[in-house]
């Protein structure tokens, strides 16, 4: 367990899967944690199991994000962690829909995956400024290995992802170079044992298997392993990691490389 005892964390998509397990994960580290997600009635049995505040949230709408920082604010009396795990997919590939379907398919992936994950870290970063001892602070944003390896039959959540990873460089150097101890890192899963995929199995029976043979082990990620990973970023174990990804993915990449 990392020591987080005094760490105040908000995780956007704690209804499930990885968000689930990253609340479990801080709180039982010793964080103070504020989950959101649309679905109030699990993301509240959730926190409530684990002692977590909840809220519901919508991270595409930008107007709420400053308030959902500053309830935790209100609540614990600063903001150490931010993580930004709230995601969907679409589904669709370039040529699936008619323009219509398309766009509207994409813009929404896109002001979810993306613009919810800038507007979190703008509001994040302008409450850690505040901290009590000075601005400091961890955020971890969470790609996926499609941003590496984008799915044809994906385009938006693919280039959602991809553009995870640069805004996290961004953020990263820019508050380094403000003179901010203000970290910003990624964390890219590789295929994780979450609803979504249960879900497609019912589709499509078999599918969980071939998924799982992607990764030399053999296997799919508990969520669990994810969000230890997340933890650590989180944490001061890793003062001089900034603007950095950290693969999850059971060696996926490193035999699929995508170049």
């Amino acid at each position: 367990m990392l020591g987080l005892s005094g760490k105040v964390a908000i995780v956007t998509g704690c209804a499930s899967g990885i968000g689930a397990a990253t609340v479990r994960r801080l709180c039982a580290d010793g964080a103070a944690v504020l989950g959101t997600d649309l679905d109030a009635a699990r993301g509240a049995a959730l926190c409530d199991e684990v002692g977590a505040r909840f809220a519901v949230q919508d991270v595409s709408d930008r107007a709420l994000w400053p308030r959902i920082v500053a309830q935790a604010v209100a609540a614990f009396g600063r903001l150490d962690i931010l993580v930004n795990n709230a995601g969907m997919v679409s589904g669709a590939g370039i040529e699936d829909h008619d323009d219509a379907a398309m766009f509207a398919a994409w813009d929404k992936v896109l002001a979810v995956n993306l613009s919810g994950t800038m507007a979190g870290c703008r509001a994040a970063i302008a409450a850690m400024r505040d901290n009590p001892g000075g601005p400091k602070g961890a955020i971890v944003n969470i790609a996926s290995t499609t941003a590496i390896t984008p799915l044809p039959t994906d385009v938006g959540y693919s280039a959602s992802k991809a553009a995870v990873r640069a805004l996290s460089k961004s953020v990263a150097t820019w508050c380094a170079q403000a003179g901010l101890a203000i970290r910003c890192n990624t964390v890219i899963p590789g295929a994780t044992h979450t609803g979504i995929l249960e879900a497609t199995e019912q589709q499509m029976p078999g599918f969980l298997t071939m998924v799982a043979k992607t990764s030399p082990l053999n296997r799919l990620a508990d969520p669990s392993e994810t969000a230890a990973a997340i933890a650590f970023l989180a944490s001061d174990e890793c003062p001089f990691m900034t603007g950095a990804d950290m693969l999850v993915d059971g060696g996926a990449l490193a035999i699929h490389p995508g170049f």
